[in-house]
């Protein structure tokens, strides 16, 4: 059975306002299974963790971006080492992220990016946690340190790498994920990427609010655009809708175990919630999974 997977998805921004049910509703309907939310910065993470605790069918991951460091006091590590202590026995946190390194932006501190990049991948390794990683023009960069701490489970996300680049990570034990940049004719190299690299490479992700799907373009990205971006994986690899949700839902919950283990008592409670068919004869509805 296929699984859609938001690997990453900001549902905690502003675009979305105080109270984004509407939008997770949307996904729901859509057929979206789960949503993976990172966070960006020390502020966001009580917000986000209440978000995923409020509503069925959320995740969550705790980090502070590379694009916030400068602005992120030293000791907001030592804020994500506690954040991660009381999030780890909760069954929705599944990741270190966003972390990583954005070499694309100019004047970007570099070094400042590095060092808390360092200290949230020893946290990672401390804990046995995958990471969401933001690579952007620095995916050499950001191998390196994996390699050299010894990370070997996550997602690159928005990847745009070579090929070789890909292999590497993907050597590492992490995936690659694909979203609304892939459905614009002219990402090439993006394009190549999703359609022949190998298939336990390959998860989906919306980035919301960002990086909308052609379709979409000039507009807010939302969870619901996941089938659509799919889809279109689906015709760049010459296969169903149904072997990419399925094959993309397993790398999903490959890479990040605890994304899996969720999933499966989260169906686990769904399917006791249901009533019997005495129950349905009555009349009862159905719980809500």
């Amino acid at each position: 059975m296929g699984m859609l997977i938001d690997t990453h998805c900001h549902l905690d921004a502003p675009e979305f306002g105080d109270d984004p049910a509407e939008t997770i509703a949307r996904s729901r309907a859509a057929g979206v299974r789960a949503v993976i939310m990172p966070a960006v910065r020390r502020e966001h993470f009580d917000g986000i963790r209440q978000l995923a605790a409020a509503h069925s069918g959320l995740c969550y991951a705790l980090g502070i971006h590379p694009m916030c460091v400068e602005t992120s006091p030293e000791e907001d590590l030592d804020g994500l080492r506690r954040a991660v202590v009381t999030a780890i026995e909760d069954p929705r946190f599944v990741a270190i992220g966003e972390i990583g390194l954005d070499h694309f932006v100019p004047g970007l501190d570099r070094q400042r990016q590095e060092a808390f990049l360092v200290a949230q991948l020893r946290l990672a390794r401390e804990f046995d946690l995958p990471v969401l990683l933001h690579v952007r023009k620095a995916q050499d960069a950001v191998l390196k340190q994996l390699r050299r701490i010894g990370v070997r489970q996550g997602i690159a996300h928005a990847f745009n790498g070579s090929l070789q680049q890909a292999g590497h990570f993907v050597a590492q034990g992490l995936a690659l994920g694909f979203g609304g940049a892939m459905t614009w004719p002219r990402a090439l190299q993006i394009r190549r990427l999703a359609a022949g690299l190998h298939q336990e490479a390959l998860v989906l992700e919306t980035d919301a609010p960002d990086i909308p799907p052609i379709w979409q373009a000039g507009q807010r990205n939302e969870p619901a655009q996941l089938p659509g971006i799919a889809q279109c994986l689906a015709e760049l690899r010459g296969i169903s809708l149904q072997a990419v949700s399925q094959q993309t839902g397993a790398n999903a919950r490959r890479v990040l175990p605890r994304l899996g283990a969720w999933l499966d008592s989260d169906r686990m409670q769904a399917r006791d919630s249901r009533p019997t068919g005495c129950d349905q004869r009555a009349g009862v509805p159905r719980n809500a999974p």
